[in-house]
């Protein structure tokens, strides 16, 4: 089995990676030419468009900076989706709004291939080691079929429903992580303020009650001071508006989300969008003319933890 990957940044080129260190047989595809060599280095053969991919493998595998992207690489001059034969898998990893996923899906239905939607949750540093959790949307016999490929490139990988079902989970999941990493940075700037030790700020959040995965993770590059989690203001934008637009959809009376919207567009039009996330914290410390820092703290995450084999995650019922 051949597999074919279109887009190689910050998390596509680590799941990538995962494929090339397991042995499997795979075509790449990104703009960047800088970075087709290096994964044709690694051992990977490239393709010179998409759908030259597509006539080559016999999964594509799509990961994506937004719908658009996703869009014209399937659907554009030299998308695949006009070559795409009855028996081919596309496999969409982009965190994407569902009423794509619905249409696209639609599309690839009437040309005889599957669709599945398969975002992915945990951050770069977890891509890098094939341990990042999945979210799997579609048939259930199509889940079985790539659920060898997702267990190489994650480690609990779940079975969400029928297409639509991922990526509205997946945009929900980046808007919680979202509200925690804005909460973490008033809690820790409010820390520093009142002059308390950041080490020791850090280790009262992780052992207690207000602890999570985004403390664990994000704080720490915070408190580094690169701030360099390997996600940018106008992705994290771009994820919690789908989620907002999910909410108003549904007609949703929310109050925290269209804060968060408003907070990281102020953010963007001051910072940039291609300044990371985790330095939303500025709007709290620049007022108070101090940078909130901790010592001994990594300037990336890494995942420390083995690589293992995935396995599906089955909810209780």
């Amino acid at each position: 089995m051949r597999i074919g990957f279109i887009g190689l940044g910050n998390v596509g080129g680590k799941l990538a990676g995962s494929l090339l260190r397991n042995g499997h047989d795979v075509v790449v595809r990104d703009l960047n030419p800088a970075l087709v060599a290096e994964y044709v280095a690694r051992g990977a053969a490239a393709a010179d468009s998409p759908a030259a991919l597509a006539e080559m493998v016999d999964i594509v595998i799509t990961c994506l900076p937004s719908p658009a992207a996703s869009a014209a690489v399937a659907e554009g001059p030299d998308g695949f989706l006009a070559v795409l034969k009855p028996g081919q898998v596309w496999m969409e990893m982009s965190t994407t709004d569902y009423a794509e996923v619905l249409r696209l899906g639609a599309a690839v239905e009437a040309r005889g291939a599957l669709f599945m939607e398969c975002p992915v949750s945990g951050g770069c540093h977890r891509a890098d080691t094939g341990n990042i959790s999945i979210f799997a949307g579609g048939p259930r016999e199509g889940f079985d079929r790539v659920l060898p490929v997702l267990t190489t490139l994650g480690r609990r990988v779940l079975h969400t429903g029928p297409l639509g079902t991922a990526s509205r989970l997946k945009v929900m999941t980046n808007y919680l992580c979202t509200v925690h990493l804005v909460a973490l940075a008033e809690a820790l700037t409010t820390c520093k303020a009142a002059g308390l030790d950041m080490n020791t700020t850090y280790e009262a959040i992780r052992i207690s009650s207000g602890n999570s995965f985004v403390h664990e993770t994000e704080s720490q590059v915070i408190l580094n001071g690169s701030r360099d989690i390997n996600f940018t203001m106008d992705l994290v934008s771009k994820d919690i508006g789908l989620f907002d637009d999910l909410a108003q959809a549904h007609g949703v009376p929310l109050e925290m989300s269209p804060l968060i919207v408003r907070l990281f567009n102020e953010a963007r039009a001051t910072y940039g969008d291609r300044e990371f996330s985790p330095n939303i914290i500025r709007r709290y410390e620049e007022p108070l003319g101090l940078k909130v820092l901790g010592t001994g703290f990594p300037d990336q995450m890494v995942d420390d933890e083995p690589e293992e084999r995935g396995y599906e995650v089955v909810p209780n019922r």
